[in-house]
C-alpha cells in the first residue's frame, strides 16, 4: 500500500475519530491482506483461508457465530451456551461421539484442540492443531464446521444427558465473581437487552426447557449470513476455499430471516453507582466506566481504526505507567490501577475509557478517589513529551517484532485476528502495512493530539461506577452519594502537572573486566556449542530459525531452596517476589521501564527447591542490555524499601482476604493432607510477611548467585556467535567466581503414606462438593515409566470425560494430574473433581471404579491410540519451538539426562499392556489420600 507524506493533518484526524465529521466515504477502506483468500458467499456467509506453515502439517479450523446470549428470549436463557455444548454430541455426519472420537484418533484432544465458548454476542468453535497429513483428515474437518453450521442433531437423548453437565458448569463457576457479575450487570445495563443475558443462563431454564425451543434457536440464528469459516495453516488454500464454497454455499439462507439486532445501551446524564458485595469475595475493586460511542464499523476497516488503535495504546501506556508508579509507594492509596479503552465492560456496541483499580478492603472510596485525581490530572495537563517518547519507542518495538517474525508466525494469531475481524469489523491489511502505518502515525500524530484523545474521553455524563468486595461486618463502602461527591470534587482538585523523572546514565555504573572464553566444544545430540569461561562458568548456544527476533535465556545452578533450615522458610517463600521487586544497580522497576522502553527484553530470578536460575527473553538487537540486567541480577541487587512496603501491604490485604474463600480451606486442608503438616507446604499468612527479614533474603541471594563457575548460561534462539562472543566475556566471564560445585539439596517433603481421609463441610453461597483423590508410592525414576505415567493419565481424562461427565452428568469435568519425581523417587496420581452435594458420594465411587477398571484390565487399544497420536504430535510440533529445546537442555545440563534422545521411541514402544504392567504395580502400593469439602447452604 502506498502511504502519502501526510496520512492527515492532526485536527482531520481527531475531528475523524472522535466526533464523526468525516464520513466512511471521505476515506477508502484498507485492503485485505493479499494472502488471505477472503469472499461472502451468495448466502451470506464469510470465509477467511491462508496458506502458512507455522507449525508444519497442521491447521486450524474455526468457525465463527455472530450469535449469542443477547439473542435468547426469556424461555431459551443459557440456550446459546447449551447448544454450543450439544455441537460435540452428535451432528448428521458424525452421530453420537463419533466426532470426537474420529478427532482424538487424529491426536486432535477434547478440551485441548476441540473447544469452544459462548458470549453475549457471539459463538466460536475451533479445531486446533489439526494434523494435515492427508487430505481426507482437512475434508473431514470441513465437513465438522458445516455439521456445526447447520446439521447439529440436537436428539432428546443427548439433550438430556446435557443438562446435568451444564448445571455442574453453572455449579464450579458460580463463584464470588460471579455472584457479583450478576449483581452489577442489571444495573450497570438497565434498559438494555444486556442487563439480563448472562450466558450461563438460568438453571430453570437448563434443567426443563422443551426439546423444540433448543431446535427453534438453533434454526433461527445458525444461519450462513451469521457464519464465518476461517481455516488457516499447511493446506492446499486453492482447494480448501473451493471445497468451503462447494459445501458451505450449498446450506440454504432462510426464507424471512430474523433481523441480527445489535442491542444498544442507554446513555446516562448522571452517574450510575452500583455496589456488588458477596460472603467470599477475597478482594476489592473499583471500575470507573467513561461511556462512548464505538468508532463506526466503516471507518474502523479505514486509517481511522488503526490511527484510533495507536492514540490509544500510547495514552493508556502513559496513564498505566503513572498508576504503575503509584502503586509501589508505601500507604498507596490503591494496590493496584491500570486503564484501557474498549468495549463497555460485555457491551458490543458501547465503548468505555475504563479505569479498574484494586483496593484495600475497607478502602474503595480512597482507591476511587485516588483514580479519579489521576485521570484528571491526565486531563487538565496532559502528557509529557519524554513520556509520550517512551510509550512511542514502546508501541512500536512491539509492532516491529511482530513484522520481523512476518514468516514465523503462528496459526493461531492469524485465526484469531481473522475471528475478530469477522465479529467486530476493522482493519487486516497484513502487518507489512500495520507496521508502515504505525511507523507514520508516530511520525504524524503529535502529542496535543494524545492529550486531545484523553479531553474527549473524560466527560461529566456516561459515567459508570461499580465496586465489588467481600459482604462482611465492619468493610463499609461508599454510597451512591459519596461516590457523587468523590466525582464533583474530583474537578475542584487543587492539581499540580505530574512530574517525569528521566534518566540518561547507563545501566551499569561501573564497566565490568572482560573475562575469556578458554575452551570450545560441540555437543552433538543437541546441536549445540559449548564454551568454558575463565571464571568457570559454561555457556550452551543453540541457534535456530524457529523465530526471527526471538533469543530464550537461562542460567541454572544445583542447589536450591532445600539447602535451608526450616527457620527460613518464610524467606524462602516470598524470596523470588521479593527479589523481583528490588533495586537492579541504582533503579527501581520503575526506574527500569523507563530506561528499557522501545526494548523487547525481560530479565528474572528463580529459586526452585533444587536449583536456582535467571532466565530472560530479548531480541537480537536487545541481546546486550538483556545481558547487562543479568549481569545485575547477579552482582548488584539492592533493596528498595518504598517497594517492599507497598508489596507487604498488597500482600497483607489479599492474604487476609483469602480466609473468606472456601477455596483457600480446601488448598490448606489438602497440603496437611498430602504432605502430613510439614511446615514447608504451609500456606503463606498475614502473619507471616512480619516474620520476613529482608537482609536475609540478600544473604540468600548472593549465597545462591554469587559464584558464577556454578552456572550453566544457556542461549537458544536466533544467535549470531560473533555478536554473542564478546557481549559473553564482557557480561558472563566477568561475574565473581567461587569455582565451587555445589550438589542439590535433599527433598524436604515426604507425601503422606498409607490411607487418610478428611471429609470435611464448610459454609458456602453456592454450595458444591469437591473431591480430591491422591494415590501415590515410591518408585525409583526413570524416563519411560515417567512417560508411562503421563500416558495413562491422558487417558484417565478420556474415560472420567465420557462416564463421570457424559454418562453421570455429574461434572463439567474431571481433572487427572500425574508426576513422577526423579528428586524424590515417588509419584503421584490426583483426581479432582466438583459436583453437586447429593451426588458426591456416587460420583466419586464411580470415579474409583473406573480407575480401578483401568488399572486391573489396562486402557482400551482405541483410548490408547488417541493418546499415542496426540503425544507424537505435540512431540513433533515442540521440535520447532524454542522454549521447548531451552528446558530440555537445562534439564540435561542438571541431570545429566537428555530426555529428548528416545522419547519418539518410548513412546511407539509402549502398549496398553505395558501401561497396565506399570499400573498395576504402582497402584498396588496402597497409599490413598481422601479429601473432600462438602459445600452447605450458610
Amino acid at each position: 500500500m502506498k502511504i502519502l507524506s501526510k496520512i492527515m493533518i492532526s485536527t482531520l484526524l481527531v475531528s475523524l475519530i472522535f466526533t464523526s465529521q468525516v464520513s466512511a466515504q471521505q476515506m477508502l477502506p484498507l485492503p485485505i491482506d493479499k494472502d488471505v483468500r477472503y469472499g461472502i458467499l451468495d448466502n451470506g456467509l464469510t470465509y477467511y483461508v491462508r496458506h502458512n506453515e507455522l507449525p508444519k502439517n497442521r491447521a486450524e479450523f474455526y468457525i465463527a457465530q455472530k450469535v449469542g446470549s443477547i439473542l435468547e428470549e426469556d424461555d431459551q436463557r443459557g440456550l446459546a451456551h447449551f447448544l454450543e455444548h450439544m455441537a460435540f454430541n452428535g451432528t448428521k455426519n458424525f452421530p453420537g461421539k463419533s466426532m470426537l472420537n474420529y478427532l482424538e484418533s487424529i491426536g486432535v484432544k477434547f478440551g485441548t484442540n476441540v473447544n469452544a465458548y459462548t458470549s453475549f454476542d457471539e459463538t466460536v468453535y475451533n479445531l486446533s492443531n489439526v494434523p494435515t497429513i492427508r487430505q481426507g483428515i482437512v475434508d473431514s474437518c470441513l465437513l465438522i464446521l458445516h455439521d456445526w453450521a447447520s446439521q447439529i442433531a440436537l436428539e432428546d437423548k443427548e439433550i438430556d444427558e446435557e443438562r446435568g453437565v451444564i448445571r455442574e458448569e453453572w455449579r464450579t463457576r458460580t463463584d464470588a465473581n460471579m455472584r457479583m457479575w450478576d449483581i452489577l450487570i442489571p444495573t450497570m445495563f438497565e434498559g438494555s437487552q444486556y442487563a439480563n443475558r448472562m450466558p450461563i443462563g438460568t438453571m430453570d431454564v437448563v434443567m426443563n426447557f422443551p426439546y423444540k425451543t433448543l431446535r427453534d434457536y438453533y434454526h433461527k440464528w445458525y444461519r450462513p449470513d451469521q457464519q464465518g469459516i476461517i481455516v488457516v495453516g499447511d493446506i492446499n488454500a486453492e482447494k480448501v476455499e473451493a471445497e468451503i464454497k462447494k459445501i458451505f454455499g450449498a446450506i440454504p439462507m432462510p426464507a424471512n430471516a430474523a433481523e441480527r439486532i445489535y442491542y444498544t445501551v442507554p446513555d446516562n446524564k448522571e452517574p450510575i453507582v452500583v455496589v456488588g458485595k458477596d460472603k467470599e469475595a477475597t478482594s476489592t475493586g473499583v471500575m470507573v466506566f467513561f461511556k462512548h460511542e464505538p468508532i463506526p464499523k466503516e471507518l474502523k476497516a479505514t486509517i481511522a481504526g488503526i490511527a484510533q488503535a495507536y492514540i490509544q495504546a500510547v495514552a493508556n501506556m502513559m496513564i498505566n505507567a503513572r498508576l504503575s508508579e503509584i502503586a509501589q509507594k508505601p500507604d498507596a492509596p490503591f494496590l493496584r490501577a491500570y486503564t484501557y479503552d474498549g468495549n463497555f465492560f460485555v457491551s458490543k456496541t458501547k465503548d468505555a475509557f475504563t479505569v479498574e483499580a484494586l483496593s484495600k478492603e475497607g478502602e474503595s472510596a480512597k482507591a476511587l478517589k485516588a483514580v479519579l485525581v489521576e485521570i484528571e490530572r491526565a486531563n487538565k495537563y496532559g502528557f509529557t513529551p519524554s513520556e509520550y517518547d517512551r510509550a512511542k519507542a514502546s508501541l512500536l518495538s512491539m509492532v516491529e517484532q511482530v513484522y520481523n517474525e512476518k514468516d514465523k508466525t503462528r496459526n493461531s494469531s492469524y485465526v484469531e485476528e481473522y475471528v475478530n475481524h469477522f465479529i467486530d469489523g476493522g482493519a487486516i491489511p497484513g502487518i507489512e502495512t500495520e507496521y508502515n502505518l504505525y511507523k507514520h502515525l508516530a511520525s504524524e500524530i503529535s502529542l496535543e493530539d494524545i492529550n486531545k484523545y484523553i479531553e474527549k474521553r473524560i466527560t461529566d455524563d456516561n459515567i459508570v461506577v461499580a465496586i465489588t468486595g467481600p459482604d462482611k461486618e465492619g468493610v463499609d463502602y461508599p454510597s451512591e452519594s459519596d461516590v457523587l461527591e468523590i466525582i464533583k470534587n474530583t474537578h475542584t482538585e487543587n492539581l499540580t502537572p505530574y512530574e517525569d523523572k528521566t534518566f540518561d546514565e547507563p545501566l551499569i555504573s561501573e564497566e565490568p573486566v572482560p573475562g575469556k572464553i578458554i575452551k570450545k566444544q560441540q555437543e552433538k545430540d543437541f546441536g549445540t556449542t559449548v564454551w568454558t569461561l575463565s571464571n568457570g562458568a559454561k555457556v550452551v548456544i543453540k541457534p535456530t530459525d524457529y523465530k526471527n527476533d526471538e533469543i530464550l535465556f537461562n542460567a541454572s545452578s544445583k542447589g536450591g531452596s532445600n539447602l535451608y533450615p526450616t527457620k527460613d522458610i518464610v524467606n524462602l517463600d516470598v524470596f523470588n517476589s521479593v527479589i523481583d521487586l528490588s533495586k537492579n544497580g541504582n533503579f527501581t522497576n520503575i526506574d527500569l521501564k523507563k530506561m528499557l522502553a522501545g526494548k523487547q527484553v525481560s530479565v528474572s530470578l528463580q529459586l526452585g527447591d533444587y536449583s536456582e536460575s535467571v532466565s530472560g527473553t530479548s531480541t537480537p538487537k536487545d541481546l546486550e542490555t538483556m545481558l547487562q540486567l543479568v549481569y545485575l541480577s547477579m552482582t548488584d541487587i539492592n533493596k528498595d524499601e518504598n517497594a517492599y512496603m507497598s508489596w507487604k501491604q498488597r500482600m497483607a490485604s489479599a492474604l487476609r482476604n483469602q480466609e473468606a474463600s472456601p477455596q483457600k480451606a480446601l488448598r490448606d486442608t489438602l497440603n496437611v493432607a498430602m504432605w502430613n503438616n510439614n511446615p514447608r507446604a504451609k500456606n503463606l499468612t498475614a502473619e507471616d510477611l512480619d516474620k520476613i527479614d529482608y537482609d536475609r533474603i540478600l544473604t540468600i541471594w548472593k549465597e545462591r548467585f554469587g559464584d558464577a563457575s556454578d552456572f550453566t548460561f544457556t542461549f537458544v534462539g536466533n544467535i549470531d556467535t560473533a555478536q554473542l562472543k564478546p557481549l559473553v566475556e564482557k557480561y558472563i566471564a566477568s561475574l565473581p567466581s567461587l569455582h565451587q560445585k555445589e550438589k542439590s539439596g535433599k527433598p524436604q517433603m515426604q507425601i503422606r503414606k498409607g490411607k487418610y481421609v478428611n471429609d470435611f463441610k464448610r459454609q458456602m453461597e453456592t454450595p458444591k462438593s469437591t473431591v480430591y483423590m491422591i494415590y501415590s508410592g515410591n518408585i525409583k525414576y526413570s524416563q519411560e515409566d515417567a512417560i508411562k505415567l503421563s500416558m495413562f493419565d491422558q487417558i484417565m481424562d478420556i474415560v472420567y470425560t465420557a462416564t463421570i461427565r457424559e454418562e453421570e452428568g455429574g461434572t463439567y469435568g474431571v481433572s487427572t494430574q500425574s508426576s513422577m519425581s526423579r528428586n524424590q523417587n515417588n509419584w503421584i496420581f490426583m483426581i479432582a473433581f466438583d459436583t453437586n452435594p447429593e451426588m458426591q458420594e456416587k460420583m466419586q465411587k464411580r470415579a474409583v471404579d473406573e480407575l480401578m477398571k483401568q488399572v486391573d484390565n489396562g486402557p482400551s487399544e482405541e483410548n490408547f491410540n488417541k493418546v499415542k497420536e496426540y503425544m507424537l504430535k505435540q512431540y513433533n510440533e515442540n521440535l520447532h519451538d524454542n522454549g521447548f529445546w531451552l528446558g530440555n537442555i537445562v534439564n540435561y545440563k542438571l541431570t545429566g539426562k537428555n530426555e529428548m534422545k528416545q522419547y519418539e521411541e518410548i513412546i511407539k514402544k509402549q502398549s496398553p499392556e505395558t501401561i497396565k504392567k506399570l499400573v498395576k504395580k504402582l497402584f498396588s502400593q496402597g497409599n490413598y489420600i481422601q479429601v473432600t469439602m462438602d459445600g452447605v447452604v450458610k
